[in-house]
């Protein structure tokens, strides 16, 4: 839902009413994670998307129909028939979606506003979301009534689905390089909160780094004092000994998820003596992507910043990066069935799409 709270609560600033449209449980192969959101306004813009485009038109024409009548509803969309021309899902998966209307200047729409504001400043919030009497008496309210729980409150039993926001993947660059400038701008259109550290004032700037955090700053010293977690991804480019080995002896001792150090394959086998010198364990040391990146081939700085991320998707889910022409079976892990009574609180945490919520190993 993250994708979409931005535009939504643009529109309701401006007064207008809004339906959105969430997948709330997913079965087998499907496009979309539990959180997916779309976004109607009452003039028929639309963001965001539920599927990979396979009901996307029926959806659409639901988040209509709760702006019309004022109600909400809930949809399972499965694998239609054998030539997959119905509506439905021709992956052979299937997803439930809660539409519900959102009234400008409504306690929802004071909820959704709040919830975006939190998002923005990257405070941690849960919002529950009522799936209605059939899946237990989740929020004491019917169908559709989402709001933001305060940090105190009990999530619901069941019923109710619960998101949690304000905690994204967070993606460090150490050096403002030219390579690092194109990696900032991938890396938050992917939704990631991005940082840039280097000593160096004339090259760290907001002017070259628009969509990041910029820390002026000797990277070991501002990491050290920085909880890097799972979901932390840091990415070394600055090609300096004196820059890069005192940061990665910092990150390799900390738990973030991924580790990338960039350089040619002499500069890889120099750093690793460099850290064993300095005393890094052989285990710490397995956990460094370097050479960093995928072979993509390229070698332009958006080409390279590619081929970084997609390291970084390919380790946060355990993927091996090949091609999925030649892989046999499922493209997407398939997802069990949610219990008969629906997701219950605390079931699951889809603060971000699921390749998010899975700690990078």
């Amino acid at each position: 839902m993250r994708e979409i709270l931005p535009i939504a609560a643009e529109w309701l600033r401006a007064g207008r009413d809004v339906a959105i449209a969430t997948v709330v449980a997913v079965a087998g192969s499907a496009p979309r994670e539990i959180g997916a959101s779309m976004a109607v306004s009452d003039r028929g813009e639309v963001a965001g998307n539920v599927s990979g485009g396979c009901v996307e038109g029926t959806v659409y024409e639901r988040c209509g129909d709760a702006l019309a009548s004022g109600a909400a509803s809930l949809e399972r969309f499965g694998y239609a028939d054998a030539d997959g021309i119905a509506v439905g899902l021709t992956c052979g998966g299937s997803v439930e979606v809660l539409v519900r209307p959102v009234a400008a200047g409504s306690p929802a729409a004071r909820d959704l506003l709040l919830l975006a504001e939190r998002e923005r400043e990257g405070v941690p919030t849960r919002f529950a979301l009522s799936l209605g009497a059939e899946r237990g008496a989740g929020l004491g309210a019917g169908l559709g009534v989402g709001r933001v729980l305060d940090a105190a409150e009990p999530e619901p039993l069941d019923g109710a689905l619960i998101l949690t926001f304000g905690t994204p993947a967070r993606l460090v660059i150490v050096g403002a390089v030219e390579f690092a400038v194109a990696l900032s701008r991938l890396g938050a259109a992917m939704g990631m909160r991005v940082v840039v550290v280097d000593p160096r004032d004339v090259f760290t700037t907001t002017a070259r780094f628009p969509d990041a955090e910029v820390v002026v700053d000797w990277p070991d010293r501002w990491l050290a004092a920085q909880t890097l977690d799972a979901r932390t991804a840091v990415c070394v480019l600055s090609h300096d000994p004196r820059v890069d080995g005192p940061a990665l002896r910092v990150v390799l001792a900390s738990p973030a998820g991924y580790v990338g150090a960039m350089g040619s394959r002499s500069t890889h086998d120099d750093r690793l003596a460099r850290l064993r010198a300095a005393g890094v364990a052989e285990h710490a040391l397995a956990r460094l992507r370097s050479p960093i990146g995928l072979d993509l081939g390229g070698r332009s700085p958006e080409e390279t910043a590619l081929s970084i991320l997609a390291e970084i998707v390919a380790d946060r889910h355990g993927a091996s990066g090949a091609r999925l022409t030649h892989r046999r079976g499922a493209i997407h892990t398939p997802t069990p069935p949610a219990p008969a009574r629906g997701i219950g609180a605390g079931a699951t945490d889809v603060a971000a799409p699921a390749s998010d919520r899975a700690a990078w190993s």
